[in-house]
């Protein structure tokens, strides 16, 4: 039950989004389209739709720009065809990195991917490389101070897999991808809000940077945050603040 502390970490990471929140919401709206476009536009039935308007809601994205997105690929708006593309690398002292993308154009996409990593000391890596190192799963990040007997007890009660205690205080609560959502409804209807919660690629281990190499690292993630068909980038990178 132990766990490394990142309360921090996904703090800095949560502001940084919302610095970049028009490009968070083109990222979202690419999401919510290609989840209508493979499994309809009716979120009850719709797990990977549900999740996606989940996230543009909790960016505070306007509901015609969900409405939009949803129409997009249900057929009902004209919009773009995406395809989805994972590419894996190395960053700073070895640090995985792991980039999910939605595109029209698969060459322009691997060039800008792979140029971001060369221009900022690391390195692309072949499929599988470092896939390994991560675990697909629903994560829940829940406040210091919360009640850590009965968010336990809601956890596990209502199927998660794991419960996670921070150095910090912080609770994580894990679930198997499929889990995530009936678990989470269970905890909100339990009283147990989480700060922070999405189907992830979770580190299996953590490589912690410091001084140079952490400024180093995150000037090569902001490069691949700032690419348009990029929608998430998993590392297993832990930055010293």
């Amino acid at each position: 039950m132990a766990g490394h502390s990142k309360w921090a970490n996904i703090q800095h990471r949560k502001g940084r989004q919302d610095e970049k929140r028009g490009a968070a919401f083109s990222r979202v709206a690419k999401e919510i389209t290609v989840a209508a476009k493979m499994g309809g536009g009716d979120i009850a039935f719709n797990p990977r739709l549900r999740l996606a308007v989940d996230k543009a809601k909790g960016q505070n994205m306007p509901k015609d720009k969900i409405d939009n997105a949803i129409k997009k690929g249900t057929g009902e708006l004209e919009g773009v065809e995406y395809v989805e593309i994972r590419y894996e690398g190395y960053g700073i002292a070895g640090a995985a990195v792991m980039v999910d993308c939605l595109t029209d154009n698969k060459t322009r996409t691997v060039a800008e991917v792979r140029h971001a990593f060369n221009k900022h000391g690391g390195n692309m890596g072949t499929d599988g490389s470092v896939a390994f190192q991560f675990k697909h799963c629903g994560q829940m990040v829940f406040a210091p101070g919360v009640d850590e007997a009965a968010l336990m007890d809601a956890a596990i009660e209502a199927g998660a897999e794991d419960v996670v205690n921070n150095e910090d205080g912080s609770i994580e609560i894990l679930t198997a991808p499929t889990d995530f959502i009936t678990v989470k409804d269970a905890l909100n209807a339990a009283g147990f809000n989480p700060e922070f919660g999405e189907v992830t690629m979770k580190p299996e281990a953590e490589t912690e940077l410091t001084g140079d190499d952490a400024v180093k690292m995150q000037k090569l993630l902001d490069a691949l945050e700032g690419l348009d068909d990029v929608q998430e980038i998993y590392t297993t990178a832990v930055l010293d603040e």
